[in-house]
């Protein structure tokens, strides 16, 4: 029998860089927020329509990662807000936390008040790494079936808010949304719950009011 002697675990040294990346927020006073759903669930749409509401009142920047291209950092770019793209590879299903310290590293942090993560399509990988992140954030569309929360639990527990988007489909594609949210809660009772549709702006605004809600509350302000 030959014995293997560990010397670090890297799950470790991991939550060291997360820790780390949260340390460095938090001097600064920055929120970072990490949009965590499945492929196609609308989260670039939603941050093409929130972000420029943002900005108008806050620095920021996005950390957006895909597996193989840069798509959705090219969409956003196109804002004139700065980006810093992560390309993860085709076999991995999210951000890994010294990817995520690399990203933050390329940001002038010093001159921000708020960081989106924008992590990889997949309800699973991603929602158990920590990036240093102050929220996790759900999206869930309705076209994805009401039980989503319910097999893919884990998410909705990790997550301080929870967007139900596409609402405007909700009658053609017969979806019960208060299903959806009673699932979402009944994994989570204490999850924030926002209805919206990112293709057509209804809603938008009270993603954006939630986000200025947590940066005052980080920083201590009424």
């Amino acid at each position: 029998m030959t014995t293997i002697v560990v010397a670090k675990d890297p799950r470790s040294e991991n939550q060291q860089i997360a820790d780390g990346i949260r340390a460095d927020l938090a001097r600064r006073a920055i929120l970072a927020v990490n949009l965590i759903s499945s492929p196609g669930s609308g989260k670039t749409t939603l941050l093409e329509r929130a972000l420029p509401l943002l900005a108008k009142d806050l620095r920021l920047a996005v950390i957006e990662a895909d597996a193989a291209t840069r798509n959705d950092a090219d969409r956003l770019e196109k804002l004139g807000i700065a980006v810093e793209a992560i390309c993860t590879g085709v076999t991995s299903c999210h951000i890994a936390q010294p990817s995520a310290r690399k990203a933050f590293d390329n940001l002038p942090l010093d001159r921000l008040d708020l960081v989106v993560i924008e992590n990889v399509g997949n309800l699973v990988c991603p929602a158990e790494e920590d990036l240093g992140e102050d929220a996790k954030i759900a999206v869930l569309s309705v076209a994805e079936g009401e039980d989503k929360p319910l097999k893919y639990p884990l998410l909705f527990q990790e997550a301080t808010l929870a967007v139900v988007n596409k609402i405007d489909a909700t009658i053609a594609l017969g979806a019960d949304v208060d299903l959806m949210e009673r699932n979402i809660r009944a994994v989570n009772p204490r999850i924030e719950i926002l209805r919206l549709s990112a293709r057509t702006g209804a809603g938008v605004p009270l993603f954006v009011d939630w986000i200025k809600d947590r940066l005052r509350r980080k920083r201590g302000e009424q």
